[in-house]
């Protein structure tokens, strides 16, 4: 029988005469690999999942073009080419402009945007009926729901009308057979549109007036009231209103909003013409934020109400620690000089501050239990070796080295704390399976290098809680042993 083969027996029978110690000192050595091995797997894993629950708060990383820049669909592709598709949770371009609902006298902001990406960016939005799914349908927030009377399924149009200013001084373009369109502010914030034509003289040959989003029996007849718009026929701009022309009875606000309108007026060109789209609501949007007093349509209708391509902003969702966060805005921010890159510091900054905090009170947790496991098999041991003090001091009577009474003992705390690894790695990983699905409602993957490293970290702790125990022993007197004392 070999010297390692005797060694393994020696240690095994040693166990096996006090099963009822050595299973608590196995009982604990695996219960603190348990807490080890589901601890570690979450602490490594809690970045992702912590990542995954901040996501459903919105966007953390914002785009916006410079002063001198511009932000289009092209150039955000090119800047999503930065992220990893593990990484990009998802990208919501915006183009924000003010549209007028004529027939209800309103005016609110509408955003031209994705909604395929929309519901990745913000998931917290509520919606009652659908997201838009195609083009000509608007998603509505419920602020401009309740204000206007719509629900899914209604029918709303929606007007853009685009400044048509070209220089400082509106003198500029009221040359001889210009085509003049300007817009002013009516009763209640509605919106009234004029065109005019010019004769050879500069005066006013023609005017048309778009008052529908005033009171219809009051400024509203403004639109349709020819002894009242004959009234402008002839004259020069700039007018003042109860001097070359007289204000619409019952309807000063209006009539002052037309004399506005035409002396704003500048060149009006095809772009700068009103133009409205049909629309069908397919939703109302509740998030008890701002975003219940603006309508969202798509994008290609945006760009066929206003006849521009371009975005304003661009919300990002990035599954990424706030280092490297910073570390794609700086890079982002240096190749596309007219692109600006910022965080979303109220997610950001939170989703790290509670996964700093959340990982320090595991790192903690872990510390504590790993002591009071390294103190349970330190008094088993200790017990073990009060238990066994006549034989030790026989076995040094008889010539035994101090080494092979350290090793031995030490052997068998190894030996707790390599099967006590094993059998706590396997059941870490369902603790922190367990954990996982009932905090962050999703499981984990198994770590392979878990296995290995809880063991080696088990039998190092069962090691060291042996020293004392084998300091002990070594110090017993075989003489004074055998004497009985």
């Amino acid at each position: 029988m070999t010297k390692r083969r005797m060694f393994l027996r020696m240690i095994t029978a040693s166990l096996l005469r006090r099963r009822s110690r050595m299973l608590i000192a196995l009982l604990s050595i695996g219960i603190g690999a348990t807490i080890l091995a589901g601890l570690v797997t979450i602490y490594v894993d809690v970045p992702r999942q912590m990542g995954a629950q901040f996501r459903s708060y919105g966007a953390n990383m914002i785009l916006q073009p410079t002063e001198a820049g511009a932000l289009t669909e092209e150039s955000l592709q090119d800047i999503l080419s930065v992220f990893s598709p593990e990484e990009l949770v998802g990208a919501t371009p915006y183009r924000y402009v003010r549209l007028d609902m004529t027939s209800r006298q309103q005016s609110f902001n509408t955003a031209g945007t994705d909604f395929s990406q929309v519901v990745k960016t913000s998931p917290y939005f509520s919606v009652e009926g659908a997201y838009p799914a195609s083009t000509r349908e608007v998603l509505v927030g419920k602020e401009v729901a309740e204000t206007i009377g719509v629900k899914p399924g209604s029918t709303m149009e929606l007007t853009y009308q685009p400044s048509v200013s070209i220089s400082n001084n509106p003198q500029d373009d009221r040359t001889p057979g210009a085509q003049l369109s300007g817009s002013a502010e009516g009763w209640s914030g509605g919106i009234v549109y004029v065109s005019a034509v010019l004769d050879d003289q500069a005066k006013i040959a023609s005017i048309q007036i778009d008052a529908h989003s005033q009171t219809p029996e009051f400024g509203g007849r403004a639109t349709e009231d020819e002894e009242f718009a004959a009234q402008f026929i002839g004259k020069a701009l700039p007018l003042t209103l109860g001097q070359e022309v007289d204000a619409l009875s019952g309807a000063t606000v209006t009539s002052t909003a037309v004399v506005d309108a035409l002396n704003n007026a500048r060149k009006a060109t095809p772009a700068a013409l009103p133009h409205t789209l049909n629309f069908t609501v397919t939703g109302i949007l509740t998030t008890g934020g701002k975003e219940e007093g603006f309508a969202f349509i798509s994008l290609a209708d945006m760009e066929s109400l206003t006849g521009e391509s371009k975005l304003d902003v661009a919300e990002l969702s990035i599954s990424a620690n706030a280092e490297q966060l910073d570390t794609y805005v700086n890079e982002i921010t240096e190749k596309n000089q007219g692109v600006a890159a910022k965080l979303a510091k109220r997610v950001a900054k939170s989703e790290a501050a509670v996964l700093s905090k959340l990982q320090a009170l595991v790192f903690l947790v872990t510390a504590v239990v790993l002591l009071l496991t390294m103190i349970c098999v330190s008094t088993t041991m200790m017990a073990v070796v009060s238990e066994r003090r006549r034989e030790i001091g026989l076995r040094k009577a008889l010539g035994a080295s101090d080494g092979s009474i350290r090793a031995e003992f030490l052997g068998e705390g190894m030996f707790l704390g390599g099967l006590g690894g094993i059998m706590g790695a396997l059941l870490g990983f369902v603790f922190a399976q367990v954990v996982s699905v009932n905090v962050f409602g999703s499981s984990i993957t198994f770590q392979p290098l878990l296995l290995p490293i809880t063991v080696i970290v088990s039998m190092i702790i069962a090691a060291v809680s042996c020293l004392l125990p084998i300091k002990r022993a070594v110090a017993i007197d075989p003489a004074l042993v055998l004497k009985g004392e």
